[in-house]
């Protein structure tokens, strides 16, 4: 005989792993807009609405540029089957996983979450595990690293190569 094991959520609050997956967050500073996590998603549960905006050219002489801007970025929680697709196919890491797993509504049409709710969810975020001290260094850290091309002498690359030196060809004669 064992004692129960009963969970007395919500007197209680569960203990969770450290990286667990909740709710979708949304960083929206890093949001281009792109669409991809709304072109990806199987359930088609992310609404994102933006417009261009023409920025300035910097420098005198230069041409004005256009960005998007984010008007709208909705997610309909009670569509989305928390796959993780939308996560891992953003470029510019404005998703993410939160543990938070409280937002029960009481009418499913109040599962649908504005930009304003999924980033007061970023707060809770967790950072990101250590890297592994014996883990190869990342290829955007080693190219950083690397030092600076040298420029090429004048006269193109065959002026900067030393002069080959030819061997002379040995010739064996054959033994049978």
């Amino acid at each position: 005989m064992r004692p129960a094991h009963t969970a007395e959520y919500p007197d209680v609050a569960p203990s969770l792993p450290p990286r667990s997956r909740g709710v979708i967050a949304l960083l929206e500073e890093n949001c281009t807009s792109c669409m991809l996590c709304a072109r990806e998603c199987p359930d088609w549960c992310i609404h994102i609405d933006s417009h261009k905006e023409t920025v300035p050219a910097p420098t005198p002489g230069g041409r004005e540029r256009q960005r998007n801007v984010l008007d709208r970025f909705a997610i309909d929680f009670s569509l989305c089957m928390y796959c993780g697709i939308c996560i891992e196919v953003c470029p510019f890491d404005a998703l993410f996983w939160s543990p938070q797993f409280e937002y029960a509504e009481t009418d499913i049409r109040d599962l649908l979450h504005e930009k304003e709710r999924l980033g007061e969810w970023m707060a809770t975020v967790p950072p990101p595990p250590a890297l592994d001290d014996k883990a190869a260094e990342p290829a955007e850290v080693a190219a950083a690293n690397r030092p600076a091309r040298t420029p090429r002498a004048p006269g193109g690359a065959a002026a900067a190569r030393p002069p080959r030196t030819v061997r002379p060809k040995v010739v064996r004669e054959d033994p049978t």
